[in-house]
């Protein structure tokens, strides 16, 4: 496996395309010509589909659900359901085991629900204070409101990155939730779920470009997306220094699996897309049929968009 740099500046192409998509709003976004968007089935979207596949000798580009090589999108692999399920046990169940590593815990201690229940248990009027500042003097304390809504950012599964460092601790991680492990190992066959960032974004969020180089190993990247729509840019620059890079429009339910020659490819999120959330998940967590359960909360995710990226880190 080669040894990349995880800290080295993206290419300048790169960093432009991210930069031109940063800034443009719903509308333009919907009529931009360079966005592949494989949701759409029109015309010209079939047309862009087909360059991409054209690409695949060079980029290894490939829109399919077939995982041999190179990078796969498929639009619509978790129905509504299982989308909503998924979204139950990642923040539900997941967000609230205390054995998963939060962006919260470098400058808080977190007060953790009662066992099996959740943090969007606690009402969101509530003004009791959930997270307290390790350092009073640099941080104030958190309500389950602030935390739920924009504080919390990302949470991990399995092994915990360290997002300072851009390593794993030599620690022996958590286990990692057997049902997520199974459901994503039969469908991406090739790669073992032994790490995972889930990521909590809300509109107008961004990722900045980078690559995934902590693991040992160069098995495939899974990345699946819940909620509002993405922006997503990726790249590679060839040992000329020539740049290929595509743009796509991820919405929910669809994932990406980066294989092959775009395993380590430079990525990043310039935007994630405020209204574009579906009308099946708007009211989530509101509505799983538990009587009062979480009502208070509806319309949470009508604003977020949640991405649950997955990675083997042993060969």
């Amino acid at each position: 496996m080669e040894n990349l740099d995880p800290h080295q500046r993206p290419p300048d192409g790169i960093r432009n395309v991210y930069k031109k998509y940063q800034k443009l709003k719903l509308e333009a976004l919907n009529r931009d010509a360079e966005i592949v968007d494989p949701h759409d089935p029109s015309d010209a979207q079939r047309s862009k589909i087909a360059i991409v596949q054209e690409l695949e000798t060079e980029f290894i580009f490939k829109i399919t659900s077939n995982t041999s090589t190179g990078l796969h999108i498929i639009p619509n692999l978790l129905p509504p359901e299982i989308q909503q399920i998924l979204l139950h046990r990642l923040l539900h169940r997941d967000l609230s085991n205390p054995s998963h590593l939060t962006n919260i815990h470098t400058h808080y201690k977190l007060s953790y629900p009662p066992h099996d229940s959740s943090f969007f248990s606690f009402p969101p009027s509530s003004q009791d204070h959930i997270a307290h500042p390790l350092d009073p003097s640099v941080h104030k304390p958190l309500t389950v409101s602030q935390l739920l809504n924009r504080k919390m950012r990302w949470t991990t599964l399995g092994g915990q990155y360290d997002w300072t460092a851009k390593r794993y601790p030599d620690a022996p991680p958590p286990t990692f939730p057997p049902d997520i492990k199974d459901l994503l190992e039969a469908i991406f066959t090739d790669t073992k779920a032994e790490a995972a960032i889930v990521n909590l974004y809300s509109a107008g969020d961004t990722l900045s470009v980078h690559r995934d180089v902590a693991e040992f190993c160069d098995t495939g990247l899974v990345s699946v997306s819940l909620g509002c729509d993405a922006v997503f840019v990726i790249g590679i620059q060839e040992d000329g220094g020539e740049e290929k890079i595509l743009t796509l429009r991820l919405r929910s339910g669809s994932a990406v699996y980066m294989s092959g020659k775009s395993r380590f490819a430079w990525h990043g999120v310039p935007q994630v897309v405020g209204g574009t959330c579906p009308e099946y998940l708007k009211d989530w967590p509101a509505g799983e049929g538990r009587e009062g359960g979480f009502e208070e909360w509806a319309g949470w995710m009508a604003t977020k968009r949640i991405n649950l990226n997955v990675r083997q880190m042993w060969a």
